[in-house]
């Protein structure tokens, strides 16, 4: 199932630096974000085969939705601080964006269509 992960952040008087580095089950492959997402606009709607993923939001905030076929969760994003490990297995769709949000998601795998299921759980 998927989870919140906090990150670990060094504060001082030049502001914060947030550093991924040994925190993460998988090397990363691929890195893409997403922004400028209207109001009621929803995106993803699908599970992977084999690709893992975490998802910051940078800035602003949006909710992720999850269903890995037994439990379904709403995830809040709204601090870069802080991510969401996403399983292949999770089912998800992102939702709710605020005006400013920008969505960074680093993955597990290149892309390729064939890794995409998008029936959600029953």
């Amino acid at each position: 199932m998927a989870r919140i992960l906090t990150v670990k952040t060094f504060k001082d008087t030049r502001g914060n630096l947030t550093v991924l580095d040994s925190d993460l089950p998988f090397a990363v492959k691929r890195i893409y974000y997403i922004y400028g997402v209207g109001k009621d606009a929803v995106r993803a709607g699908h599970r992977h085969k084999k690709n893992d993923q975490v998802l910051i939001c940078m800035h602003g905030r949006c909710e992720i939705y999850v269903n890995d076929g037994t439990t379904k969760q709403t995830f809040t994003l709204d601090r870069p601080d802080q991510c969401l490990l996403l399983e292949a297995r999770d089912w998800h769709t992102m939702q709710r964006f605020s005006e400013n949000a920008v969505l960074l998601v680093l993955a597990s795998e290149h892309y390729d269509v064939n890794d995409y299921i998008d029936e959600e759980y029953r």
